[in-house]
């Protein structure tokens, strides 16, 4: 298999605009850029193959079914089955499971990173009058979620003190510092 091109990237950052162009002026088709992408897939070290799947092509798909009112995986795999025929390509498989295993092949970083980027270049942005007396005001809020119990999650989300071992479900926290200005994530 041959290793992804920078000018396929370049295609693929191009047609990720485009997308949310098309459904209105949306923030994030002005700051996930092609080098925000690029920076981030460096810094978490993200190598791929020349495949349908990409990172990029993944975080489109991802982000078409987080914004979709639907939110299972057919109709973002539609639309990306819809838009390689539109452009000559070969249709991929509208099947679900491709995507869903590209989706697990990136990780948790990735996407945690594209957030952090993006929210920090909507703040950079804010108009100064959003400001609350001229000073950017942050915020920060947390809670926790319960997860699967499995061995990894009890390894890496250990169960509240409260509980017997072995019996109940892990917790996760979880916490994010945010821009008043803006709304968007920072960190």
């Amino acid at each position: 298999m041959r290793y992804f091109t920078h000018e396929r990237f370049r295609q693929q950052v191009s047609f990720l605009q485009r997308q949310f162009l098309q459904d209105g002026d949306l923030p994030l088709s002005n700051t996930l850029s092609k080098e925000t992408i690029a920076e981030v897939l460096r810094a978490v070290n993200v190598c791929w193959l020349d495949r349908i799947y990409t990172p990029l092509i993944t975080l489109w798909v991802f982000l078409n079914q987080v914004l979709n009112q639907d939110h299972s995986c057919r109709a973002p795999v539609a639309r990306l089955v819809a838009y390689r025929v539109s452009q000559g390509q070969l249709p991929c498989s509208a099947e679900t499971g491709a995507y869903c295993q590209a989706r697990k092949r990136l990780p948790e970083k990735f996407f945690s990173e594209v957030a952090r980027q993006t929210g920090r270049a909507l703040d950079s942005d804010v108009d100064p009058e959003w400001l609350w007396k001229r000073r950017r005001v942050y915020l920060f809020d947390g809670s926790s979620v319960s997860m699967p119990d499995t061995p990894e999650n009890q390894r890496a989300y250990p169960q509240p003190d409260t509980q017997k071992p072995g019996l109940g479900f892990p917790l996760a926290r979880i916490a994010g510092i945010f821009s008043l200005s803006c709304g968007a994530v920072l960190d």
